[in-house]
């Protein structure tokens, strides 16, 4: 389970989280929902620690999250998809593939099979017809794909996905939302933050954030009570 606990985050003298909690059971879909700049990426960011400022609790399967850095928190089962993919954009869609398995065995909370490049290929049947195109050359839903399919290839037991559907064509929205059903049906856990609540009948909680807090009558999720 990831436990979020009074969570504050800023940019220097800006703060924009102010005393997140909820709660993440393992295997379940998780929304995060709000206008742009609720703090939707700086709660997934927090969580991943790409923030240079935070305070409270962050815990993933038991251990605690927050003197841990980024590479450490991958370690530990999480992945990332950020908005912008952040793609290698000289490399093939098989080389980005490729180049994020990781060289050491990691800590599971699942028992499941690595994550291997034909999964990827399984998950979207459309790579399979582009593995020597560069990622520069795809289509932005193409790139989401590949992202979300880089990220799945470091074997993560958590995904924090921040807008997957969002600027993509319909029917690529459309398989998006089929791939990240697939995926919580396998048993991986994931926490997406949207704004268009494109994901929200897949969900089995929401929560509604809006000036970097959780609108506490809104939430369908476990919220701890403000301290």
């Amino acid at each position: 389970m990831l436990e979020i606990r009074h969570l504050n985050a800023s940019y220097g003298q800006a703060q924009v989280l102010f005393n997140v909690s909820f709660s993440v059971p393992v295997g379940s879909m998780v929304l995060v929902q709000g206008l742009n700049g609720a703090g939707k990426s700086t709660l997934l960011k927090s969580i991943m620690g790409l923030m240079p400022s935070t305070t409270g609790e962050i815990v993933w399967a038991g251990c605690h999250l927050q003197s841990l850095a980024p590479h450490e928190r991958s370690q530990l089962g999480l992945g990332y998809v950020p908005e912008d993919r952040r793609l290698f954009s000289a490399l093939t869609v098989r080389q980005n593939l490729e180049i994020a398995a990781p060289t050491r065995e990691k800590k599971r909370t699942v028992n499941r099979a690595p994550f291997s490049l034909q999964d990827a290929l399984n998950l979207f049947p459309s790579l399979a017809t582009m593995l020597d195109r560069p990622a520069s050359q795809m289509s932005g839903g193409e790139q989401q794909m590949l992202a979300l399919g880089r990220t799945l290839m470091t074997q993560p037991d958590m995904l924090l996905l921040d807008e997957p559907c969002e600027g993509i064509a319909p029917v690529l929205v459309a398989s998006m939302a089929e791939a990240l059903s697939k995926l919580k049906n396998e048993g991986f856990t994931l926490f997406i933050a949207e704004q268009n609540k494109t994901l929200t009948a897949l969900a089995d909680q929401v929560l509604h954030l809006a000036g970097g807090a959780i609108q506490n009558g809104l939430a369908q999720a476990h919220v701890y009570p403000n301290a």
